[in-house]
């Protein structure tokens, strides 16, 4: 069985006959498609539900009242809109992580898990409520086709991208492969939009998203882009090649990581983790699922020195491997507290390429802790958006659970200890050893930077020809003092401001945040003149968590040291 344990909760394989007790969630899915059509494709024999399944009464009282909404409701209804939403608070009665994904979605994941989709090569997001180009892949289509850094989506196939978000944008930029998107922009400087044909290929979606030196002897490997099939070897290439250039300690990113395939996320751990090693275990429903516990069965590790970033953000398989580097005591943990995600989805294949994903089972860490946020009595919005504002629950608790305790005993607030005898709690995610909260971003003054610099790469700010950005340059190695910012370039910022009342920025602002422009507008020209990679690792320097982290690495040593004792006595762990 291959779970998925990521923060949206996907992952498909078919039904098996352990597992047929999940159809009676299902069984109104499957009702549903036969009286409307709208997952299942327009063949009613191919929707058609079993006599045993039409007569029950559930199924009856949901398909009748859906008949009396289509007759007498003021507004003709959308039937896939309906069911679609009566089936997600179905399952989000159960927990946060339970959902149900429609055959495009089901695609999609399918893409994802594989490590590359179908698309034009381009990084989009929103900025003042319009959707922009931040960047394109070297060799890409979108590349080769002509966008570039700045450029301004106003439509898609004809199809306006007004108050889209991302997440509408790379719907319809997404397709199949081989076929033509039109991308229509406003580009700076030029007086009449642009339309570019573009075809569609494979575009990696790659786990690793930057991995570089970031001092002569530490290495850097952002690994922010989820779990999927391919993540342990490109983790693996990328230490290889970082050794081969002096790397002797590692700072590992999992900031912002999701998640994604559990398999993955153990041979991700037992890279650093020596043979017998626990991992992590999965327990399920009682009589259900045989509880399963994973080792590492690397009889090589790597044991140099490593510090592990996580933030609010760090979900699911992504805190498995945080967790096992902390229980194990193989690493330091800096950031802020991550997620609390411990459900594992198991999605069951249905009709027509949709899927269910149901939680199913509980993932423990080598201590013994569920590092599950509560959601009881907690809304979608809240559970997942809100969580800053709540209270860390839990943490007073006097129960101490020894690290030999059954799994299933952990509750929330339940004290377990490390390897190193550090103490631990279940519940609420993983607490880093050096906690670094990050600054709330401003996104007012961000947006309004990002404003300004498309301009300034555009060549159209007057007195600065030298900013104009003609190709993306992505092979250059370069130097952050080869991109300046002369007060010249602030006064001509604080100009823009001026004729642009509608971002609401204040000379006061900037003042206020003299340091934070200047690094905004500095990254947003890297980003035009060598794409978001290099902006990645320019931004690194002045970032706290990564800052604190590598000066973390001396704490970091004496574990990867005592992490050498654990091969010895393996086989009794």
């Amino acid at each position: 069985m291959n779970e998925w344990v990521r923060k949206p909760g996907k992952q498909f394989f078919p039904l098996n006959k352990a597992q047929r007790w999940v159809m009676i969630v299902a069984m109104v899915v499957v009702s549903a498609g036969a009286v409307t059509g709208f997952i299942f494709g327009d063949d009613p024999e191919s929707s058609k539900p079993s006599k045993e399944m039409a007569n029950d009464p559930v199924v009856q009282a949901y398909v009748q009242a859906l008949e009396i909404v289509e007759a007498n409701h003021v507004s003709p209804p959308d039937k896939f809109r309906m069911a679609r939403e009566a089936i997600l608070g179905m399952l989000h009665s159960l927990d946060p992580h339970s959902g149900f994904y429609d055959r495009r979605e089901f695609s999609e994941m399918q893409d994802e898990q594989s490590s590359h989709f179908y698309g034009i090569g381009v990084t989009v997001n929103q900025r003042n409520e319009r959707i922009y180009v931040l960047g394109v892949s070297p060799g890409m289509p979108a590349e080769q086709a002509g966008l570039r850094y700045g450029d301004a989506i106003i439509a898609v196939d004809e199809i306006s991208a007004k108050d889209w978000t991302q997440s509408d944008a790379l719907k319809h930029v997404r397709g199949e492969y081989g076929t033509t998107v039109a991308i229509t922009v406003e580009r700076a400087g030029e007086p009449k939009p642009l339309t570019f044909n573009i075809k569609r290929d494979e575009v990696p979606f790659p786990s690793v998203r930057n991995s570089f030196m970031i001092r002569p002897d530490v290495g850097y490997i952002g690994l922010t882009g989820g779990f999927n099939q391919e993540t342990s070897e490109e983790l693996s290439d990328a230490i290889e090649r970082l050794k081969k250039e002096g790397m002797t300690s590692l700072l590992l990113d999992l900031r912002d990581n999701p998640g994604g395939l559990l398999r993955q996320a153990i041979q991700v751990a037992e890279t650093f983790l020596p043979r017998g090693v626990e991992i992590v275990s999965v327990r399920g429903r009682d009589g259900r699922y045989q509880p399963q516990m994973y080792r590492s069965e690397n009889s090589d590790p790597e044991t140099m020195p490593m510090v592990v970033l996580i933030n609010s953000d760090t979900a699911s398989a992504s805190e498995i491997v945080a967790g096992a580097m902390q229980d194990k005591g193989r690493a330091w943990i800096v950031g802020e507290e991550s997620f609390g995600k411990g459900l594992v989805q198991t999605v069951f294949r249905l009709r027509g390429g949709t899927g269910l994903a149901l939680t199913t089972a509980r993932y423990f860490t080598p201590s013994g802790r569920l590092i599950q946020r509560p959601y009881d009595n907690l809304g979608i919005y809240d559970y997942f958006y809100a969580r800053r504002e709540q209270p860390q629950t839990g943490r007073s608790s006097s129960k101490t659970i020894p690290a030999t305790a059954p799994a299933k005993e952990a509750r929330e607030g339940d004290k377990f200890y490390t390897s190193t005898g550090q103490e631990v709690f279940a519940g609420g995610g993983i607490k880093p050893d050096t906690e670094v909260k990050m600054p709330l971003e401003n996104f007012k003054l961000r947006d309004a930077c990002f404003e300004f610099a498309r301009l300034l790469v555009a060549g159209i700010v007057p007195n600065f020809p030298d900013y104009k950005v003609k190709k993306l340059d992505s092979g250059t190695r370069f130097r952050t003092s080869e991109i300046p910012l002369p007060d010249s370039v602030l006064a001509a910022f604080k100009d823009f401001l001026r004729q642009r009342p509608e971002l609401q920025i204040k000379e006061t602002d900037v003042a206020r945040h003299l340091d934070y422009v200047r690094l905004r507008i500095r990254a947003e020209i890297i980003t035009a003149h060598h794409g978001p990679e290099f902006a990645g690792r320019f931004l690194l320097e002045n970032d706290q968590q990564a800052t604190r982290g590598l000066s973390e690495l001396p704490k970091a040593k004496q574990l990867s040291d005592q992490a050498r004792l654990f091969s010895r006595d393996s086989s009794k762990q």
